[in-house]
This record gives C-alpha cells, structure tokens and sequence, in this order.
C-alpha cells in the first residue's frame, strides 16, 4: 500500500510542524493538542488511529514550508478526499499475534510429571540447626569436629576482646558430601566459612589474585606421561587455605555450636586464612610456592602453578590446582621423597596413583602406554537433575 506525505502544525503561529509518510487509509484525522508532549502525543495517536505502522517521523522547519506550493497542494488535496469520500474509509481491525501464550515455568525441571519437587542435594543441610537434625547428625559432628581440630593445629586464630570500632566479619558452616568416580560417598566434610563479602578494601584485605593450572596444562603433562610411561601420583591438602599467612588485622565472630560461655563475648582475631577470605586463596599460593621451592622445584614462566625438577636423567613435574596436587615423573624414590616433604610442610592426604582429578576420571594401560579421560560421571549427574 502507497504511503501519502502528510504537513501537520499546532498552530499559525508554530514554527516547527511534523513530516510523516502514513498510510492513505485513514480512520480519523490526528490532533495533537500539547507542544510540550508533542512526541507522545503523536506515538498515541498513531497506535490508536493507524492499522500499519508509520514509516518516519521529522520534526521540521515550517519555514522551509512557506513558498512550497506542491506540498501544500498536496496536503489540501488529503485534506478534501477525506471530506469528498468518507466512505472510503475502512476500519482495520487491529493485528494481534496469534500465538498461544504460557506462563513461565521457573525451574520446571526440577518438577517431575506427578507435579512433586525435585530438591537437589536435599540431604546436604545448609545450616548448623539441620546438620544437627538431620539422620546423618553424628557425621556431621564429626566433619565438624575435625575442621574445628585442624584450626587448632594451624593456630588460625586466637580470642580477644574485641576492639573498638571494630566490627568482625560473621562465619558460617558449610556442609558437603564428597564422592568418588562412581558418585558414591566418601566423606563428609564441614567447612568453617567466613562472610568475606563483609571486608573492606584497604582495611582487611588488598590483592586478591591467585593462579591455578589451566586444565589444558594438565592434559599436556598427562599425555606426556603416558608417552614415556611416567607416574602420575595424587595428594590432597587438608583444610589448604589455612596454612596461608594474614598480613592484614582481620576479625571475625566465633563458629556456631563451639562457643564456650567463659569466652563468649570475645571474637577470633585471625592469624592465617580462612575459606572465604577474599585474600585466602592467594595467601594459600604464596605459602605453597615458598615450600615447594625450597625442595628444588622451578616454577614455569608461562604456568604459575607447573613447577619442574630436574636431576641428571630424573624428571619431575608437579601441578597445583588450589588444594588438589598431581606429581609425576620417571623415578618411585624422588616422587616419594616430594611425598613426604609436603607431608612434613602441610598436613596431606595421599591418594595414592591418580584415577580422579577435577570431575575427570583417568583409564589408564600402561602396557599400550595409552591414557584416557572420562567425564561420564558429570554427565550422568546433569542428567539426573
């Protein structure tokens, strides 16, 4: 359908007037009323009088106007074929879609077809009231137990009275089921977390940067162990972000559940890391990379958490991805040795040939000299939810 170029003016006395293409179909004839919402006004007006969509819309000089006999003629002309054939006026009847609407399902996966929820890691409880209520209570205990020993042994903080104009940052426990490959469960673990969103910049923490092993450096250093029929050996840190050293005053509240009422009025002032710290990973790496370099290791250039040794024809590699550790080489007694000087420098689970890194399960034949790399586990787990 042709469009018809149309001059429209608020008054004699206005200086600027609107240019429109528009449709020759019209319904009625458009007034606007207001300069000061004259945009609105016209957008309004349009919508409701105009079955297509207006092409372009120009606000003009009316001066450029004055002497131009062809656009008025042709404004005049619109203006007399409406009075001359209003019945050839047709009423449109609005476009609407036809499309058939629903209503937003929030997390419908996680609702079967009976209509009940599926509540995902239902039996992790998220507080120390349900860990404590919860079946598995005594286990939870315990985790907890160990987590608070650990603290003690890294002397991660002592109680003071707390200073004034000091407000600590909370804590809070969090618990988690460790499983193996298989998705079955080996441990409990509860970590004593600190509410780092509560820092300040400049008051209680500044850099907080810290390298891991990019997962490409670990498949590189896999293959090349399975080439020349190298070991691969794993370890674990226990509780690894408390052996970071603070440099900053930081405070916090005392952990839930392990509140003495001869104390309960002081606050822990921290003397290494915590989990949750904005600082503590970084203060974990720092720690390391000193440890690891007194026992000779070189640390890549390009690969802040690769570190190599070599001695004559003996080759080492170890990788460090924030608390999980691969070391690997061609010779039993130096991949023992480097065992047990972490060991003496942190406290250390050994996890023996490694077969599960980072949600990776690793098949391994030597007598091929063939490696293979399986996230099965983590498909089979997005599956179920």
């Amino acid at each position: 359908m042709s469009n018809i170029r149309c001059l429209l003016s608020l008054n004699p006395n206005q200086k600027n007037a609107l240019l429109l293409d528009i449709p020759r179909k019209l319904r009625d004839i458009i007034s606007i009323t207001r300069t000061k919402c004259l945009l609105l006004e016209l957008e309004y007006s349009l919508r409701r009088n105009f079955s297509q969509t207006v092409e372009r819309v120009e606000i003009l000089n009316l001066k450029k106007f004055n002497n131009n006999k062809s656009l008025n003629q042709e404004v005049e002309g619109i203006s007399q074929a409406v009075e001359e054939n209003p019945t050839d006026l047709e009423t449109q009847p609005l476009r609407r879609s036809t499309r058939e609407r629903h209503k937003l399902e929030r997390y419908g996966f996680l609702v079967t077809t009976h209509g009940d929820v599926i509540l995902v890691d239902q039996d992790e409880p998220k507080t120390y009231q349900e860990a404590v209520a919860s079946p598995d209570s005594e286990k939870w205990l315990e985790a907890m137990r160990s987590e608070m020993d650990s603290m003690s042994e890294n002397q991660v903080w002592t109680l003071v009275e707390p200073p004034e104009g000091i407000k600590p940052i909370g804590c809070k426990w969090v618990f988690k089921k460790k499983t193996d490959m298989d998705g079955n469960v080996q441990t409990y673990k509860g970590r004593l977390v600190a509410k780092g969103f509560r820092q300040i910049h400049g008051v209680d923490y500044d850099e907080t940067f810290s390298p891991v092993a990019m997962i490409k450096s670990i498949r590189i250093l896999l293959a090349v162990a399975a080439f020349h029929d190298y070991e691969i050996w794993q370890m674990d840190v226990k509780t690894a972000f408390l052996n970071g050293k603070l440099e900053e005053d930081v405070y916090m509240t005392q952990p839930e559940g392990f509140v003495t009422p001869e104390d309960a009025r002081k606050v822990s002032k921290l003397q290494r890391s915590i989990y949750g710290l904005k600082q503590a990973s970084r203060s974990w790496n720092l720690r390391f990379n000193e440890a690891i370099q007194e026992f000779g290791f070189i640390r890549n250039e390009d690969e802040p958490c690769v570190y190599k040794k070599f001695n004559g024809s003996i080759v080492s590699f170890l990788i460090l991805y924030v608390d999980d550790i691969l070391i690997i080489g061609n010779d039993i007694p130096t991949l023992q040795s480097i065992k047990t000087w972490l060991s003496s420098c942190f406290s250390m689970k050994d996890l023996g040939e490694a077969a599960y890194i980072l949600g990776v399960k690793i098949y391994r034949d030597r007598s091929r000299r063939f490696l293979g790399l399986s996230q099965s586990t983590y498909r089979q787990s997005a599956k179920t939810v």
